[in-house]
């Protein structure tokens, strides 16, 4: 089992980001959705506003049925004014209805467009890492982001935000109707506020550090369950059935501790703050009690005496109060979901995109008349260099040949660790040279080192005389044809997988180019032929059908330099023997470089350079290594003592 470390930056270090996250959100939302988001915000404030006013239509409406009570025709005096105000109070519920219809329209399609603008924002950005972000981070974590992550979003933005500015609102709109109504009572309002802003601050503060650890915990126990479903034929193999159980479980009970304690602070916060409520409203109720017993003197905006008709508005206002604070401390769980969740999303965005300086284009070119090569948009199967010059604003083209040199190459993967050492080789056009040695010798590494897959720590590397830094990295692979030992299929065709090589193909171009590596026989046997569907990454087919139809996926695409990475060491002898043809006549004219444990699939190399340990220990042909009796005189005979 494979151990991938992230290569996220620390939590310390995002802790900064990690606070204008909201904003963010925000920003993304309007930016998706300036005209739409900006409506919902109105409703919401309507929304707001209309919750919070009633109190002063009901104490208007106490005070109204007061006076009708004191003076002998108040009834016919206030009875107009009464109707009146019930009629405002319930229009201002029909617009708050009419407001809350037209916003959970508006959110749905904005939540939902958000997640699906993030998720295309996340693949487009993903697309553009460097492959050491893959090599370093498990795809069941990566995937995390898009499911996991993404959902806990969408409840932040659908209901947690609007409601927490619909809370926000009222609280501001009730705090304004409460002066307006008692300073006194405010202020024992006032303190009770205080006093949940601390429990909250102290509970959801540790619910929040344990649900940031257990968005990361879910991340790694995804990763373990995809890697563990990819290697289930090996755990069969090995009967290791119970010891992965046992992985899984010390994960799973991970993520069970940080999710219980995560939820233990956030299911506690809740009843305590809708106690503290309670105790507010039996606290007010004796307060103002105490008021009207006294005739105690009443300070407020309005100028009004402290009487009936202003303690039981500010009583209902208080309650109204309290269960606004209850609501957003109810938030706060999927709010810190919320927000663990979209700061590892910009987390995988923010990253920085592989670096590519190149300036050098791989363009189609013709000879024109006087033999010069130019540009063209034709298909002409001539390649050329596009190399501007900005000292002169010049351009120049100079035809793809297939010419590769390295000087004193140095790599390592890791600071300290050096992979490859001093490594100088050449592959003039149409050679095939051969790497042999045994496993990491370095090998793999330095055709990853041709693709730009990884930049050299030091030396140089030509390809036709330029230096590929200077060459775009998608030219530079567009001109390099490369056939891995692990075979990767796409849902699709048979016929779109061998396409993938080259987008624009024609059928025939396909079909052509399965004929000429051999795969074409077993395709036409498949119950669809080049129409058979393949799912699952080609499980129906054996390994060296897989393998044969990466090979043609190659051949379509028709580079002027081949690399082949033991491309047939999953394919049986007789079917190698039908591949190798087909091999052969593919390399044909061009440069090849292959890596192979089978030895005698090199022996017609041109050039065999013998690795061990990063260093290049030997060169030179079959021949001449035989008759050198040394490292390849030994992998050799050894190979056919062993056949």
């Amino acid at each position: 089992m494979s151990k991938k470390h992230s290569v996220y930056p620390d939590a310390p270090k995002r802790e900064k980001a990690r606070k204008g996250t909201v904003w963010r959100i925000i920003k993304t939302i309007f930016r998706g959705y300036p005209v739409r988001a900006s409506i919902a915000l109105v409703c919401v404030i309507i929304n707001a506003v209309v919750a919070a006013t009633p109190s002063i239509y009901i104490q208007k409406i106490i005070a109204y049925v007061e006076q009708a009570i004191n003076e002998k025709s108040g009834w016919e005096a206030v009875s107009k004014d009464i109707f009146i105000t019930i009629g405002i109070l319930a229009a201002t519920y029909v617009a708050a209805v009419l407001s809350s219809f037209a916003f959970y329209r508006l959110i749905a399609v904005i939540t939902q467009g958000t997640l699906k603008n993030l998720r295309c924002e996340m693949f487009a950005k993903m697309e553009t890492y460097p492959l050491r972000f893959f090599d370093s981070n498990s795809d069941g974590d990566i995937m995390s982001h898009y499911t996991n992550d993404v959902d806990t979003l969408r409840e932040l933005i659908s209901e947690c935000i609007p409601q927490i500015m619909i809370s926000g609102i009222i609280v501001s709109t009730l705090i304004g109707v409460m002066l307006y109504l008692s300073l006194w009572l405010t202020l024992v309002v006032i303190a009770s506020v205080v006093i949940m802003f601390f429990i909250t601050r102290k509970v959801g503060g540790m619910s929040a550090k344990h649900f940031i650890r257990q968005r990361k915990t879910i991340g790694k126990a995804e990763g373990f369950v995809e890697e563990m479903m990819h290697g289930q034929k090996v755990i069969k193999v090995f009967c290791h059935e119970e010891a992965a159980k046992e992985d899984f479980d010390k994960i799973n009970e991970e993520l069970y501790k940080d999710t219980e304690k995560a939820n233990s602070y956030g299911n506690v916060l809740a009843p305590v703050l809708n106690n503290v409520g309670n105790v507010l409203y039996v606290v007010l109720a004796f307060v103002s009690g105490i008021f009207l017993i006294t005739h105690a003197q009443n300070v407020s905006l309005s100028g009004m005496v402290l009487d009936i008709s202003v303690a039981v508005p500010f009583l209902n206002i208080a309650k109204q109060f309290a269960g606004n604070i209850n609501r957003v401390s109810n938030q706060i769980t999927a709010v810190v979901m919320g927000l663990a969740g979209a700061d590892r999303i910009f987390e995988l965005i923010d990253r920085e995109p592989e670096q590519d300086s190149g300036y050098v284009r791989l363009v189609n070119a013709k000879f024109d008349d006087n033999g010069r090569l130019t540009e063209t948009s034709e298909h002409t199967g001539i390649w050329a260099w596009k190399h501007p010059h900005s000292a002169d604003s010049t351009v120049t083209y100079e035809q793809l040949k297939g010419d590769v040199r390295m000087f004193n190459v140095d790599f390592e993967y890791v600071e300290g660790k050096p992979v490859l050492h001093d490594i100088s080789l050449y592959a003039k056009p149409g050679q095939k040279v051969a790497f042999v040695g045994a496993t990491g010798a370095g090998k793999t590494t330095i055709t990853n080192l041709l693709n730009r897959f990884y930049d050299i720590a030091d030396g140089k590397i030509r390809y036709d005389g330029i230096n590929i830094n200077k060459i775009r990295k998608s030219d530079l692979r567009r001109s390099l044809g490369i056939v891995l030992q692990d075979t990767n299929l796409f849902t699709g065709t048979v016929l779109d997988n061998i396409r993938y090589g080259k987008l624009d193909a024609t059928d025939e171009e396909c079909i052509a180019a399965a004929k000429l590596t051999g795969a074409d026989e077993f395709i036409e046997r498949l119950p669809e032929g080049y129409n058979t569907e393949i799912t699952g990454g080609g499980a129906s087919l054996s390994q060296g059908q897989r393998q044969l139809i990466s090979i043609a996926r190659a051949a379509v695409a028709n580079p002027p330099v081949m690399i082949l990475d033991e491309a047939t060491s999953s394919i049986d002898t007789r079917t190698e023997a039908i591949v190798q043809r087909g091999m052969d006549a593919l390399m044909k004219g061009r440069t090849v470089f292959v890596i192979a444990h089978r030895l005698s699939t090199v022996k017609n190399a041109n050039v065999i350079i013998v690795l061990d340990h990063g260093r290049i220990i030997e060169r030179g042909s079959h021949e001449e290594l035989i008759a050198l009796k040394g490292q390849y005189y030994s992998l050799y005979t050894g190979a056919f003592e062993l056949e």
